[in-house]
């Protein structure tokens, strides 16, 4: 049985294409899967959130993993790596992971091996997954081999820690062996600092979600794009207290929410959604209510 949010385009693996000045931007899929929807929605009321995500019998909404593709001309950069392939079979199951990213690269025209640049927003697996492939000999090693990676150092010292609260959110797997090696770069970023990895491409942390999470900024000729991550996961997410059970401080996020949309309404950000399947990038305006909502016309997906 499909689930009610599939369409007759949510198996493609490539979910859009735009160009941001110079800049091209494709983003590639991990496949979807499935969490539930009140984790999802927080303290939403189902009868709220459901007429923007439907859900399926088991409560569940329909996600999206998307991986962004940045070709600068001087370099392929990669913004988060999906779930991967070492989640234990358990999990698999639960969230009905698909594995379907080296695919996506495939139909893109990209070779794992272009990539020299790769971003993490944060390590919960969902978002780094792909960093590191497990071989059919059950080896870990680097799904993209001649690439710098970046990630906060926070984020490795809290998924170290192994807390109640998100243990099972990190996989030591997906950046230990690349910490280790040397090829992760860990960044020590403070709120309110913006940090360039190459040019045109930045990060800064919008704390909430996660202590140490950072928002990607790409800008090229005038243009600005910003991959936010879980700040907002969708664009079922866009009002102000909308956030999740699953982020560590509720009241940060919204906080943090406001700030992002001090600069990205006003300066016409386009804004890169990690979990939105069907609309994996877009605008944002404000409504005659003063809410937050999407743009009907300008960039859209596929």
């Amino acid at each position: 049985m499909s689930h009610p949010a599939e369409r007759a385009s949510s198996h493609e693996l490539v979910r859009g294409r735009t160009t941001l000045g110079d800049f091209e931007l494709t983003v590639l899929s991990d496949g979807f899967y499935f969490l539930d929807g009140g984790a999802m929605f927080g303290v939403v009321p189902k009868t709220m959130w459901e007429k923007r995500a439907p859900a399926d019998e088991r409560n569940r909404i329909l996600l999206g993993l998307n991986t962004v593709v940045v070709r600068t001309g001087k370099h392929t950069a990669v913004i988060e790596t999906g779930i991967g392939n070492k989640l234990p079979e358990k999990l698999k199951q639960i969230y009905g992971a698909q594995e379907k990213l080296p695919a996506a690269f495939a139909a893109a025209g990209t070779r794992p091996e272009e990539v020299d640049i790769v971003i993490n927003s944060h390590l919960h697996f969902d978002h780094c997954g792909w960093n590191t492939t497990r071989t059919p000999e059950g080896r870990i090693v680097p799904t993209f081999p001649n690439a710098r990676y970046f990630a906060h150092r926070g984020e490795v010292e809290h998924g170290h820690l192994q807390l109640e609260r998100d243990a099972i959110s990190y996989i030591s797997e997906n950046y230990d062996p690349l910490v280790e090696s040397g090829q992760m770069t860990l960044l020590d970023l403070k709120r309110g600092e913006v940090r360039e990895i190459v040019p045109g491409i930045s990060v800064e942390l919008f704390p909430g979600h996660t202590s140490q999470m950072m928002a990607v900024h790409v800008e090229s000729d005038g243009r600005h794009a910003c991959y936010i991550s879980d700040l907002l996961p969708t664009s079922a997410h866009l009002d102000i207290t909308w956030v999740m059970g699953y982020d560590l401080d509720p009241l940060r996020c919204i906080e943090e929410r406001k700030r992002f949309y001090q600069r990205a309404i006003p300066e016409q950000w386009l804004v890169l959604f990690t979990h939105d399947h069907h609309r994996p990038f877009g605008y944002i305006e404000w409504n005659e209510k003063g809410k937050p909502v999407m743009k009907t016309s300008g960039d859209s997906p596929i």
